[in-house]
Order: C-alpha cells, then structure tokens, then sequence
C-alpha cells in the first residue's frame, strides 16, 4: 500500500480481514478486543539497562532540571550508534514518564528517550509559578533542550501519548523540525470538544453510584477527597488500564498526578492554554502536519478523538486497539511494541 505522499507502507498492514483501505476508514488494521490482562510485566524493564541523569534547562535567568532516562542497544557507546534516530517519548499532562517506560522494549533496536516534563516526575516542580507561566511555548522549549543536550536535532524520532502527542503537534506546526524522522500519536485527542464528548460517553458506562460521585464532588470542587480519588480509579480500571492489577509504573504516574503538594500544573495549563475548552488542532495545527510520517494509534476510530488525524495527514497509518483503553501499551504491549517498531523501521531513513 502507498501513501499520498509515496510513502510505502506495505510492511505495516497486517493481512487478514482486518486490513481495509481508506475509502471506508481503510488502510486502519483493528486489534481482537482483549478484556482484563494480568500484569506480567513487573520485572521486564527493570532489568534492561538505562542510563539517567538531569539536564540544565536555562530559561528566562532561571536554571531548571529536566530528568531523564534513556534505553538503548548499548548506552555506553554514541546515542545515534544505529541506523534510525532515537524515539523521544513525550507523557500527558500532570503525569510522570513512567508509565510508558514499557517503550524501553524497543530498546534492543531503537535508543529509547525519556523525560519528565516540567513541573512533574523528577523535573523541577516549580511550585512558586503561577499559570502565566505553564504555556506550549514553554513545554515545545524544553524538549528543544532535550534535543539539543543529546545532540539528535538533526535525526530523531517523536512518540506523544495524550497530552504528549498534542505537545508534538504543536512542535511540528511551529517550528517544522527538519531532523524529525517520523511521528507516532497514542491516543491523542485532535481538540477538548472531541476529548471532552469522549470522555462524556465513557462515564456513561460507569455504574450509576460511581457517576453520581463522580458530579457530587467536581460541582462542590472536592475532588481532593479519596472519595472521589476512589470513584476515578473505577473508571480508570475500565477505560485507563485494563491491566489488573494495575502495573507498579502506572500506580507510580497516578501517585504523581494526584500529589497534593503538585503545585495543580495541569489545571494551569487547562486555565491558561485552554486545554479543558476551547484548545483545537483541526484547523491549523493538524494541516501543517500533512507531510510528515505518522503513525496513530487509536481505538475505534469511528468513535475517536484522534479521528482528525487520520484524515488530515497524508502520510498516515493507523492502527486501532478496540479495547476501551488509553493505554494500549500495556493491555496489548507486545502488539503495540511490534506495530512501533515496524513503523520507526519503516521511516528510518526519512527526513520531513
């Protein structure tokens, strides 16, 4: 099969009868629908070998850290030692990169990079700033830092989960990186009304009771309360992570996300870039990004957020994951490890 663009890709569509082509949402390869996975994976990434530290982030007469991590075929020798650029891992909003450290799997043929975005994990947690400050150009900076530190401008490779997949968009449209290899979407919603209707349909499934908490506590603005950390954990069992129980790095990221002390950077970034509202990528954003190689990974894409992706860029492959889950990467993470690493093979050579 060939893109729009030329881009061949003959080596990512899986035969059988789940392969179609774009005309009736065609050239997307659906998954079997697994329910309830148990964990198996505990000691997996623990053992591979990494190499982690801090990088100065200078901005503004101010000095930050960003923490990292990297995976890769041997951390000793040069980060760019393989054919492919390495894959830079971008996490959502408020979390910690460690629920995605099941990525470092691809470490034995792709250099694998992590990082704690400000304000959350092991960055620096500036709790003294106010909302003006917590803004994309802010975020879209410090991954060029992050580039730069490790010397890959010129060759790397982007995957964004959520929020990490909006910050990458917004990185492509703005600055058009000319080292940018490929880019892989994981459950990325195109604009907060898709994300917000999504999220709507999803709570609708909850048993009533949980509902009902679930509106008590966000109309009396208490959602600090176990009550409704209680209730939320329902539905991130059902639509978060259908692995039971949940894996010790995705407990970790929820620990940080709900951290009392977290000086609220997600609800600043909601406020101040209208993440919650009015933020949307379909008419400007999502255009500028047709030429570039991109992989979406989604689940049903006729009831998607992402959906705006896959008709909006030429050079797309999607692959969807039915399974009412915002991380396939765990639920299916041999699947989604294969159709990654096909995928960065497939475009290792390109340059946008």
């Amino acid at each position: 099969m060939v893109g729009r663009s030329g881009f061949s890709l003959s080596t990512l569509i899986m035969p059988g009868p789940y392969a179609c082509n774009k005309s009736n949402l065609n050239g997307v390869e659906v998954l079997p629908d697994h329910l309830c996975i148990q964990h198996m994976f505990s000691d997996q990434t623990s053992s591979l070998k990494f190499s982690e530290g801090k990088i100065p982030f200078y901005l503004g007469g101010e000095v930050f850290e960003t923490y990292y991590k990297f995976f890769g075929p041997d951390i000793d020798a040069s980060i760019l030692s393989i054919a492919q650029g390495p894959l830079v891992v971008l996490h959502g909003s408020g979390m910690s990169h460690d629920y995605l450290t099941t990525l470092a799997d691809l470490a034995p043929s792709t250099t694998v990079i992590f990082y704690d975005q400000l304000g959350s994990g092991q960055s620096s947690r500036l709790l003294w700033k106010d909302s003006s400050f917590w803004t994309i150009d802010l975020f879209i900076a410090q991954l060029e830092n992050v580039l730069y530190f490790f010397g890959i401008s010129h060759c790397f490779n982007l995957l964004g989960h959520c929020w990490g997949g909006v910050l990458a968009s917004e990185f492509i449209a703005r600055r058009q990186p000319k080292g940018l290899q490929s880019l892989v979407l994981s459950n990325t919603p195109a604009s907060s009304k898709l994300r917000n209707e999504l999220l709507a349909a999803q709570r609708l499934k909850l048993p009533e009771r949980v509902q009902g908490t679930l509106k008590k506590h966000e109309a009396a603005g208490t959602t600090k309360t176990e009550d409704y950390r209680t209730a939320m954990r329902v539905f991130w069992a059902k639509h978060g992570c259908r692995v039971q129980p949940f894996p010790p790095e995705f407990i970790y990221t929820q620990c940080v996300s709900e951290d009392v002390e977290d000086p609220r950077v997600l609800e600043a970034m909601n406020g101040n870039m209208r993440l919650d509202s009015e933020w949307d990528m379909t008419q400007t954003i999502i255009p500028s990004m047709r030429h570039v190689p991109t992989l979406l990974i989604t689940a049903d894409l006729t009831e998607s957020a992402s959906a705006p992706f896959f008709w909006g860029i030429d050079r797309m492959k999607c692959v969807q994951f039915p399974t009412p889950s915002h991380t396939p990467q765990w639920g299916e993470r041999e699947r989604y490890m294969t159709v990654v690493a096909e995928f960065l093979k497939q475009t290792g050579h390109e340059r946008i």
